[in-house]
Parts: C-alpha cells; sequence; structure tokens
C-alpha cells in the first residue's frame, strides 16, 4: 500500500514536471552565420567605441563618447534589456585599433561597433569585426578607402574624404580666388589622403600647386617645412591633419615668412581646442566641418550637452552629433532584429550586419541616414567655417 501511494506521488511529480516550463533555446536565427550574441537576465548589451581618450587627440575621444552616452540613455532599453557604451582608448592608430577590436570581440555581449574614430585605426580594426560578424558605423572615419574593400561590416555616417577635398578645393578655387596653392600633411591615412585630395582637384581646376610637405606628428618646431613652403610663395595653405600639429603651424606662419598667406584645414582642426591654442593667430583660418544648422533637435540636444557636461557640443570635435547618431542608428538596428524567449535576449549576427547595411531613412539629429551597398550612410556634406573675432563661424 505504502509502495502504491509512492508510486503514485512520483508519477504525479514527473507529470508536474512535463507541464511546467521548457528551457529557453535559441531561436532558429542563431543558427545563421555568426549565430547570435546572448544577452541574460542582468547583462547589458554592449556597443563599442574606440578613439584617442589620452595624449594630443583626447578631446575626439571625449567628445564622441560623451554624445554617445546620451545617444544610450535616449535608446538604450531594447526589450527591457540595456544597452552599454564599452569604451577604449586605441590612441587613433593601426596597432592600438588592432588590439582594442581584440578584445572587444572576445566580450559575447558586444554586438556593433560605434567607430573607430580615426581612419588608421579602422583600417586596422576592420578585418577583426569582419570575421566575427560586428557591424561598424564610425561617425568619423572619413579615407574614401575604407568603404572600398567590400568590406560588410564597416559603414560610416560622416562624409569622405573625397567629398571634403573636393568641396575645399572648390572653396580655395571658386570662392577665395586662390591660384597658388601649398599643401602639407601629417603622413597620416587620414591627412595626408585628404591633402592628395585636394591636390589633384585644385589642379584639375586650373590651380598650381607649388609645394605638397609632409611634417612629423607630435613636434613642436615645424619651421624648416614651413621655410620650404614659403621659399614657394603660396597664396594658401592648406593642411591635411589635426589640430595639434595644425595650431603649431599656425603659429609659426608668420615666423617663416608666410603671413598673409590663407590656412585651411579640414575637418580635424575644428574646435575651441584649436582656437585656444592659436589665440588671435587663428583669425582667418578655414576649416570644413560637418557641423550641421541650429534644427530643433540639435538644439535640444546642445542643451542637454551642456548640462551634461559643462561645455557646448562641438566644442571638442565637429563629430559630436553624428557620434549620438552612429549610436542610435546602431540601437535602432538592435531592436529590429532582436528576440525575447524567456529570459534571455538573443541577437542573430548576421541579421544585425544586414540590417545596418540595409537601414533605410533613420531620423539622426544631424539628418536622415540611408546606407548605400558600400557603407555610405552620410546625412550630409561639409560646412566650412572661418575664425572671427576668436570663434568658428560659417564661412560665406
Amino acid at each position: 500500500m505504502k509502495r502504491t501511494a509512492l508510486f503514485l506521488t512520483l508519477a504525479v511529480m514527473l507529470l508536474l514536471a512535463a507541464c511546467g516550463p521548457a528551457a529557453a533555446t535559441a531561436p532558429d536565427a542563431c543558427n545563421a552565420e555568426f549565430g547570435c550574441a546572448t544577452i541574460s537576465q542582468g547583462q547589458t548589451i554592449k556597443v563599442g567605441f574606440a578613439g584617442p581618450m589620452t595624449g594630443d587627440y583626447s578631446q575626439f575621444g571625449i567628445d564622441m563618447s560623451n554624445a554617445m552616452k546620451l545617444a544610450v540613455a535616449d535608446f538604450g532599453d531594447v526589450q527591457g534589456f540595456k544597452v552599454e557604451m564599452a569604451i577604449e582608448d586605441d590612441g587613433g592608430g593601426a596597432e592600438g585599433g588592432a588590439a582594442v577590436s581584440n578584445k572587444l570581440v572576445s566580450d559575447p555581449t558586444f554586438v556593433a561597433m560605434a567607430g573607430h574614430a580615426f581612419s588608421g585605426a579602422t583600417a586596422a580594426a576592420i578585418p577583426i569585426y569582419e570575421k566575427a560578424g560586428i557591424p561598424m558605423m564610425s561617425p568619423s572615419a572619413t579615407n574614401p578607402d575604407l568603404t572600398t574593400t567590400g568590406s560588410a561590416v564597416f559603414n560610416r555616417n560622416a562624409f569622405t574624404d573625397t567629398e571634403q577635398g573636393i568641396g575645399a578645393a572648390k572653396y580655395l578655387y571658386e570662392k577665395l580666388g586662390i591660384r597658388k596653392l601649398a599643401l602639407m600633411h601629417d603622413g597620416g591615412d587620414y591627412g595626408q589622403g585628404l591633402a592628395a585630395v585636394v591636390r589633384d582637384n585644385f589642379q584639375s581646376l586650373g590651380g598650381e600647386v607649388v609645394a605638397f610637405e609632409a611634417v612629423t606628428p607630435g613636434e613642436s618646431d615645424y619651421s624648416a617645412p614651413l621655410a620650404a613652403v614659403a621659399s614657394a610663395q603660396p597664396e594658401a595653405l592648406y593642411f591635411g591633419g589635426y589640430n595639434a600639429e595644425a595650431s603649431v603651424l599656425v603659429n609659426q606662419m608668420g615666423q617663416a615668412g608666410l603671413s598673409g598667406v590663407v590656412f585651411f584645414g579640414g575637418d580635424g582642426i575644428y574646435g575651441k581646442d584649436f582656437l585656444s591654442k592659436v589665440g588671435a593667430n587663428g583669425e582667418g583660418v578655414y576649416s570644413a566641418t560637418l557641423v550641421p544648422p541650429g534644427t530643433d533637435p540639435i538644439i535640444k540636444f546642445n542643451q542637454v550637452y551642456l548640462s551634461t557636461y559643462g561645455t557646448e557640443a562641438g566644442v571638442l570635435s565637429a563629430y559630436t552629433w553624428n557620434s549620438y547618431d552612429a549610436v542610435g542608428a546602431l540601437i535602432s538596428a538592435i531592436k529590429s532584429v532582436a528576440i525575447v524567449e524567456g529570459d534571455t535576449l538573443y541577437i542573430p549576427r548576421g541579421a544585425l550586419v544586414e540590417a545596418v547595411r540595409t537601414m533605410k531613412e533613420y531620423q539622426g539629429i544631424a539628418g536622415v541616414i540611408t546606407c548605400q551597398a558600400n557603407g555610405e550612410c552620410n546625412a550630409s556634406g561639409p560646412v566650412f567655417y572661418i575664425v572671427k573675432d576668436g570663434d568658428w563661424v560659417p564661412a560665406e
């Protein structure tokens, strides 16, 4: 009798267990290429960023990551699971880009990359993300070659150096009436590539290029290359590179015999950091940038940025707004493919790569993002600014 009761009790327990909830299983989408990122309850979805967070170019990394954190605050809830920025210092170079990307892809909760910031680091990182199935959206890596390699994962919402260089050459030749142009660059993927685009397009317009000189990044004395440029008697000097070197050049132009020569830089020199380094020497300097017009979303964002960080948006770099949009666009793509089963969120990596590449009409604060087949997703073209009375203002 007791044995019969025991068997009945065990049978009921087994039946109840069979009727209870089954263990969560991965959805079929996880059988596709690259599988799924599996986010358990209590874990966060990692979106990465890498740029120079220390050193001469740290203002870029700090500014861009600040904007990205605001995007996470605004959009970073995916069906109850939180997005977190994984911010790394790659120093802006190829070695750091490779090291950081290898570190990030080792985290199974890392699903997308808002970066890298600089073109050299980006080029080194692309093959690593390609192998891991990690989609990228860089707000600032502008070297034209980055979208010519056939990468399925690299995308950017910044204008290319080709667009910027063509625009700068036309502005110099047609707006400013320059006919003799000297060019200098920092030898990097971004700086030298941009200067070459300006050179070629200025010549095609009928202008004369009288010098094309390189400088060594990080030095404090460029009097020798400036003297070589001065001997060619240019009407304007174009620089491809960043504000650390540009500020040294501007401050030493007068002593080198280049007083009165127009200085024109790329988007890498734009920002208040440059102005603080050049003072009165900066009057009349030109820069290309992607600072958008003062629309209502931009004005609202600028107010939040100022109240959060105590400095104005765009002071540290020209990439503030594009950085916010890059993360917003990536989170939008994550939401479009995410699957929740039980207490687990699944993000099919291959589907996410495709969702980013085929993005259509994402409404960012800097413009509408639509990605082309090669990963070009830019929402706006270059805008030219000039320093007047110690501040950047739109050039006419």
